[in-house]
Order: C-alpha cells, then sequence, then structure tokens
C-alpha cells in the first residue's frame, strides 16, 4: 500500500453517506452507553477480509465523521515525533522567535541536536492544552465579578491588552 505522508484536507462531499455512518454511530452510542464494548473493525470487500481497529483510530474516524457531517473541513497532518521550532510554532499557531523565547524561558522542554533545537511532539501538546486551560480560567475569571460595571470591565480589559503589549515588546 503507498501511502502519502503529505497533509491533505477533506470536504464534506456526500453528506447522505456521511449520515448513515453518524447516525450508526449515535445509534451505537446510545445502545452501548458512553463506553460502548472496544471492538472495532475495518471491512474489506472480500468475505472475512477484515482487521481490528485500535479504540484510538476508532475515536479519530467518530471525530472525522462528526466534523464532516457537520459540513466542517478535516485535516490531516501527519506529524513526526520530535518537531523543528518552525514545526512547534505552526503547531501551536504562533511565530518561531515567539517559540524559541518559550523555548529558551524553560516553557517547553528541548533537546538540542549540534545547533538545532529539537521539540517532543508530546511536550508541544502538553504546553498547548496548559496554555488552552490558563486562557480559559481567564476568561472565567473576567466574568466572576457580576457587581462589576461595564464601564470598569473595560478599563481591566485595555489594562490587560496593554500588559501583553507590553510582554510582546520585550
Amino acid at each position: 500500500m503507498s501511502q502519502t505522508l503529505a497533509e491533505e484536507t477533506y470536504l464534506p462531499e456526500d453528506r447522505s453517506q456521511l449520515a448513515a455512518v453518524h447516525d450508526f454511530l449515535a445509534a451505537h452510542e446510545q445502545k452501548h452507553g458512553s463506553v460502548p464494548v472496544a471492538r472495532y473493525l475495518l471491512v474489506g470487500a472480500d468475505q472475512g477480509d477484515q482487521v481490528e481497529l485500535p479504540e484510538e483510530l476508532h475515536r479519530v474516524l467518530v471525530q472525522v465523521v462528526e466534523s464532516l457531517q457537520a459540513g466542517l473541513a478535516v485535516t490531516v497532518a501527519p506529524q513526526t515525533m520530535r518537531l523543528t521550532t518552525q514545526q512547534a510554532a505552526d503547531l501551536l499557531g504562533i511565530s518561531r522567535p515567539t517559540l524559541v523565547s518559550l523555548v529558551e524561558s524553560g516553557a517547553i522542554p528541548f533537546e538540542r541536536q549540534s545547533s538545532h533545537r529539537k521539540l517532543l511532539l508530546s511536550d508541544v501538546l502538553k504546553y498547548r492544552e496548559t496554555r488552552k486551560a490558563a486562557q480559559y480560567e481567564a476568561l472565567g475569571a473576567i466574568y466572576d465579578n457580576e457587581d462589576e460595571s461595564p464601564e470598569e470591565m473595560l478599563h481591566r480589559m485595555s489594562e490587560a491588552r496593554r500588559v501583553v503589549a507590553a510582554r510582546r515588546a520585550k
């Protein structure tokens, strides 16, 4: 089987076929609860032509079907386990210089191979989840004070923007 490792985006084209798969998955989940029996098969055209799929791969396929059913495009982008600083920056949606600053500050561990920095994919994903949690916590803190007037909130948000701009200027 020839395999390409290029990034590819899949668009939702035939929604009727996706609807059948989505309905099957929904009925299966409803019948068996949130933790179904972990046995998933990829079936070929010939009798007995099948292979059992790991649960992790099944979850990926379910997410793809749900996304396509919702009218969203799905991009599959193979990643190596060791990333360059540019690959890690792209994954995090930040510039390479910003990533290098994070790496040098110790926020994300790295290994040095001669003059190049290499980051483990697991470390980059862990940092992304930590950053996302901190962002949600900060958003929650904004809405904690129900007694605050809109003007006071606007002032605090403006001050926060100034602090962020000052950090970026460093």
